[in-house]
């Protein structure tokens, strides 16, 4: 049992505050992209020192997040959240002022473990603070308060770098998260009933091991994924986790509890993001790279078109809580989405060079609903099905799956991405130029056709993994076979009942 929530409870303070910060912490993600470049002139520097203003911030902020979840059940929900929002703010203004990128490299690396905080509390403070049909309504709430961070962080940037500088844009960041900081003590306290200490053995072992697999994908495009440096961190990586899984076993009070892994329908909707990494954000992390160097669009206008996959994002998720709380089996939404997320990257091989925006909008848009989906009743689903005093380790490893996976999926996404267009253009060096969207030179339209035939491999290979990601998920969430003289299932089983599993 969770113990009774302490102190002043406001429920609409509540969800606002956690809205807010989830809003601001993928902005800082899909935000810090769009500044890069005038980072990169205004601190002379560029290569592994500047593509560290984002790797920085992945990689504390999916190692961290177990920890963080398994600390907010013992010392509480509310004051990890607090704790993560306090980093965050105090690490996107170090950003903010940074005289160099070493220091800037830091404070993002600050920021990922504040935001490890906020997205592993955030969860569990609204699981345990809303019940039946609010819960699913809040995390619909949820779910369009991440997507309109993820949407809106480029066009906010790219407004700010060119009035105010890059600096403004982490400056934003560190004023919505204080902003939401200011109405934490409205939000009521709560933790696990029973105390115990924090695994601090196991938490060394998961954030050095997860952290290990995660620089070694980030480092493989740069280093090469044969070279010994990559390799070591890889093999280390899986060594350490596979440590940390026997202890965990043997642990009186372990950091993630191995049943929870157990479960097969909360690991199946842990997955549910994971596919949605494949299916939408790989789109959003390259799709405006190919608009701009092989399409000719301009930045602000790449942006436009990929409102048309971000804008359900924004919409999708209450309309698919409405339909949950109606009755329609969040099963089937769950596995529609994940089908979109197939057939939209499928489609949208009629891509090219010159294909109008028309015939573009009808992939997009598939793909944005099933995103839009997903992220509407995906992680209420997952955590209607665990006890609330295990609230916060559910959240943690529900978000470290899904910040693990875009670390880990994006770094391989564009090492394949790079090999196939320089199967085409024949030079790796050329290859990489052209993945970053630089055609310039001589013959152009040849490796816009390259990148073109490159990118059409990739949609492929990605609806293929949707695919059978959407077999296996439907599989594992579907109820168990009932025999003929099977007592009837309790009211708690019930395929209709809001935020339970259909």
């Amino acid at each position: 049992m969770t113990s009774v929530p302490s102190g002043r409870s406001r429920p609409a303070i509540t969800l606002a505050v956690v809205l807010l910060a989830f809003a601001a912490v993928p902005m800082s993600i899909s935000g810090a992209a769009v500044a890069l470049p005038d980072i990169g002139a205004d601190l002379r520097t560029a290569g592994a020192p500047l593509q560290w203003v984002m790797n920085a911030y992945n990689l504390t902020f999916a190692s961290f997040m177990l920890v963080a979840g398994a600390a907010a059940d013992l010392v509480g929900r509310r004051r990890i959240f607090a704790a993560g929002a306090a980093a965050f703010a105090v690490g996107s203004s170090a950003a903010a002022v940074a005289p160099g990128v070493v220091l800037l490299d830091l404070a993002r690396a600050l920021s990922g473990i504040g935001a490890a905080g906020v997205f592993a509390s955030g969860g569990a403070i609204l699981a345990t603070a809303f019940e039946g049909a609010a819960r699913t309504r809040a995390f619909a709430a949820l779910g369009s308060a991440a997507g309109l961070g993820l949407a809106t962080g480029p066009t906010l940037a790219g407004w700010l770098v060119g009035t105010l500088g890059w600096r403004a844009t982490f400056a934003l960041h560190a004023a919505l998260v204080a902003v939401a900081l200011a109405g934490v003590g409205f939000v009521a306290e709560s933790r696990a009933a029973r105390s115990s200490r924090l695994d601090a053995g196991g938490a060394v072992l998961f954030v050095a091991g997860l952290g290990a697999l995660v620089l070694g994908a980030v480092q493989g495009p740069e280093w090469g994924w044969a070279s010994p440096g990559v390799a070591g961190l890889l093999v280390a990586g899986a060594a350490l986790l596979v440590v940390f899984a026997v202890r965990q076993a043997r642990s009186a009070a372990p950091l993630l509890d191995l049943s929870l892994v157990r479960n097969r329908r909360f690991l199946a909707l842990c997955a549910v993001p994971v596919m949605a990494t494949f299916g939408f954000v790989t789109l959003l992390t390259y799709l405006p790279t190919y608009l701009v160097g092989a399409g000719g669009l301009t930045a602000e206008r790449a942006g436009t078109v990929l409102l048309l996959m971000t804008g359900p994002v924004l919409l999708a998720p209450p309309f698919a809580g409405w339909l949950v709380n109606r009755g329609v089996p969040g099963r089937a939404l769950i596995t529609l989405s994940l089908a979109l997320f197939a057939g939209g990257n499928a489609w949208l091989t009629v891509l090219g060079p010159s294909t109008p925006v028309a015939v573009l909008a009808g992939p997009l848009l598939l793909t944005g609903l099933g995103a839009g989906l997903s992220f509407g009743i995906g992680d209420g689903m997952a955590m209607s099905l665990v006890e609330p005093e295990r609230a916060g380790m559910a959240a943690g490893f529900l978000n470290t799956l899904r910040i693990g996976s875009e670390a880990v999926v994006i770094a391989v996404y564009g090492a394949v991405l790079v090999s196939l267009i320089g199967s085409r253009v024949g030079s790796a060096e050329l290859a990489a130029r052209v993945a970053a969207g630089d055609l310039s030179g001589g013959g152009s339209e040849a490796l816009a056709a390259g990148y073109t035939h490159a990118l059409h491999l990739a949609l492929y290979g990605t609806a293929a993994v949707c695919a059978l990601g959407t077999v296996a998920i439907a599989a594992a969430l579907a109820p168990p076979r009932r025999t003929a003289t099977a007592p009837a299932p309790a009211a708690d089983d019930d395929a209709r009942v809001p935020t339970r599993i259909p």
